[in-house]
């Protein structure tokens, strides 16, 4: 990583995130060329080589274009507000309203630092294959690259915004084990969930799925009619699958979700039905990671369909771990 001041002063800062703990092994900060030395020193004894192994070369699989960043951002929730907030003042003001931008002023402001730090981690995005993992670069001012090796993925989520999905557009996030809290990260909380591509095609995640979840089934298997009572709007995206090694499901009332869950990963299921899914006979089954940043949910599924799902995953999640 190597913020602003940091790349002026030909500095870098190395961190080091281990599965498990509360916080992360942070050297800073070391001149570049020293960075990156160690950094393919670690990297290397990682994988079990001699620490003075040269990095390999990576495959770059995906790059990110930076008119899509701006076109995806002024179509993200943050732009939209920020436009209504702007409307809304100017309407004020032409109507002799003054006293309305004082109160504004801190929105506005905390709307546009949330789309500027959106655009700096999304900028000149890409991401590569690498013999340890996948190698994720970004960033305009505060610089990032990060290797990610693909046992620490916890889950993946592939989200198409409302806004996107006329231009095909979608985001891939990734739960990675170890990705904690940090007092320097911008968004607290949320930052465990890595965005892999902050704004793709689907033809572009298509071939990261291949390598982070290969050979998961298509959610193809509906909830029963009757869940229609219950979710009308959800119930069309609603869909899941599940084999000997993931579980998949599809939701969203706005956005498009679809959640993968290797089941070596789940650490707890649970099957739980609320006072309109009792009335209808339906229950939902979650499928937890690590953290509980996100997991697989089946939703509304037949209640006596929901037992035998329970029962068959937790035999499939043992099975997996055991292999």
């Amino acid at each position: 990583m190597r913020p602003g001041l940091a790349r002026a002063l030909g500095l870098a800062e190395l961190r080091l995130r281990m599965g498990g703990t509360g916080g992360a092994a942070r050297l800073a900060y070391l001149p570049v060329v020293q960075a990156n030395a160690l950094r393919a020193r670690l990297l290397a004894l990682s994988q079990g080589a001699h620490e003075e192994t040269p990095e390999p070369t990576d495959r770059e699989l995906v790059r990110v274009p930076s008119g899509r960043v701006v076109a995806s951002l002024a179509l993200s929730g943050p732009a939209v507000v920020l436009v209504l907030y702007v409307a809304a003042l100017g309407a004020a003001t032409a109507a002799g309203q003054h006293g309305l931008f004082g109160p504004t002023l801190p929105l506005l402001l905390g709307d546009a630092i949330v789309i500027w730090r959106r655009f700096n981690r999304s900028f000149r995005a890409t991401v590569a294959e690498a013999p340890e993992g996948l190698r994720v670069r970004s960033g305009l001012v505060e610089t990032t690259a990060e290797t990610i090796p693909r046992g620490r993925v916890q889950a993946v989520q592939l989200v198409e915004p409302l806004l996107w999905r006329p231009f095909g557009w979608c985001r891939l996030e990734v739960d990675v084990a170890g990705r904690v809290r940090d007092r320097s990260d911008a968004e607290r909380g949320k930052r465990r969930l890595r965005t892999l591509l902050p704004v793709g095609t689907r033809a572009e995640a298509a071939p990261l799925l291949a390598l982070l979840v290969p050979g998961a089934p298509q959610p193809e298997r509906r909830p029963p009619q009757r869940a229609r009572w219950k979710s009308p709007l959800l119930y069309r995206r609603l869909s899941f699958a599940f084999d000997e090694r993931y579980a998949v499901t599809t939701a969203g009332r706005v956005a498009r979700t679809a959640s993968w869950v290797p089941l070596t990963k789940v650490q707890s299921l649970r099957r739980l039905e609320g006072p309109a899914q009792r009335r209808l006979r339906l229950a939902t089954v979650y499928v937890d990671t690590a953290g509980k940043n996100f997991g697989a949910a089946f939703r509304d599924l037949d209640g006596g369909e929901s037992r035998v799902l329970l029962d068959r995953l937790t035999e499939l999640a043992r099975a997996a771990r055991r292999t």
